[in-house]
């Protein structure tokens, strides 16, 4: 059986009161140096590790937030994550990582333990009507997402970056452009991405096709609706997917009615996302600058945590133009 000490056990090898050793571990002022060493030297000689969520509990603090995720099979949300995670803990914060599977049960119940004192604040990529369960007493940053409630928000510039996928899909040569994407009945800045492209192509004097399907949708049904849209529309030559996942997701299903990419039909993404951190995906693709963003979004809420402001921030990143394989060469 493994020894594993206790706060008393440290009190008891430094010859000192246990609220000496409670008041060091948790760097109060007023303590005597000769107090300080002594009980740093019994922690070190008895390899005692604190308990970081007792000691929260005591003092309304876990050093946690919870980062609230649909998927984390998503590249872009596993991406997003990672970032998160680096900058929390140089701010000495832990992540408690919330994949809820388009579950609304699971959100409100990690939500609920924000309200219990058990994480510090939250930071989430939700799609779903959560409002009701929101309130200023949880500090908050969501991305993308906007609320009826003055919660903070990070996005990028998503409107722009429908402007500038319209804008390539031009310069590289379509003349009948498409769309294909999902929005949500809640309200997001990632519909921006179609208000945008429509725009700009209006703008031009072209007229486009589109796939726009109300969520959630399933893979087979946005394949079977892309499909029909090329049946009917068979001369369009290049697409703007809304994600980067979804045009994967387009690329395999055109290449199984042996329709080439980028020689038939020109791609464009948006996200940015990669397969690691050190390589490019290699799709022509809008990019959001992710590691901004979350770090932006940590800061953030760690300010809310901190300093208790609870007035509402909006940041938005500029995106830019990644040239990738989907394209052809200009």
């Amino acid at each position: 059986m493994v020894f594993m000490a206790t706060m008393k056990d440290v009190a008891r090898e430094a010859g000192v009161a246990l609220g000496s050793v409670s008041r060091v571990i948790n760097h109060a002022p007023g303590v005597k140096q000769k107090t300080i060493d002594k009980v740093n030297a019994a922690i070190k000689k008895l390899n005692y590790v604190p308990d970081e969520y007792a000691r929260g509990l005591k003092v309304k603090s876990s050093k946690t937030v919870a980062l609230i995720l649909p998927s984390i099979w998503n590249l872009f949300f596993a991406e997003f994550a990672y970032y998160v995670e680096k900058y929390l803990a140089e701010k000495n914060y832990k992540l408690l990582l919330c994949n809820y599977s388009n579950n609304p049960k699971a959100e409100q119940h990690y939500i609920k333990m924000a309200k219990q004192n058990k994480i510090d604040a939250i930071i989430c990529i939700t799609y779903d009507d959560l409002d009701k369960y929101f309130y200023a007493g949880i500090p908050l940053v969501s991305i993308d997402r906007y609320f009826e409630q003055k919660i903070s928000y990070v996005t990028s510039e998503n409107y722009e970056g429908g402007r500038l996928a319209a804008e390539e899909l031009l310069k590289h040569g379509v003349k009948h452009p498409a769309f294909i994407g999902t929005y949500n009945h809640n309200p997001s800045d990632v519909m921006k991405r179609h208000k945008g492209f429509a725009e700009y192509l209006s703008e031009q004097g072209y007229e486009f096709a589109d796939v726009y399907l109300l969520e959630p949708v399933t893979k087979e049904k946005e394949e079977t609706e892309l499909f029909k849209l090329l049946d009917k529309n068979p001369e369009i030559d290049g697409i703007f997917c809304n994600t980067d996942s979804l045009l994967l997701d387009v690329k395999n299903w055109l290449a199984q009615r042996e329709i080439s990419v980028p020689e038939q039909i020109q791609l464009i993404g948006y996200d940015g996302i990669k397969p690691d951190f050190n390589s490019e995906l290699g799709i022509s693709t809008i990019r959001q600058p992710l590691p901004e963003m979350a770090k932006c979004a940590v800061e953030m809420v760690i300010e809310k945590v901190e300093q208790h402001r609870d007035e509402q921030r909006i940041e938005r990143f500029p995106v830019s133009y990644i040239e990738g394989n989907t394209t052809k060469n200009i």
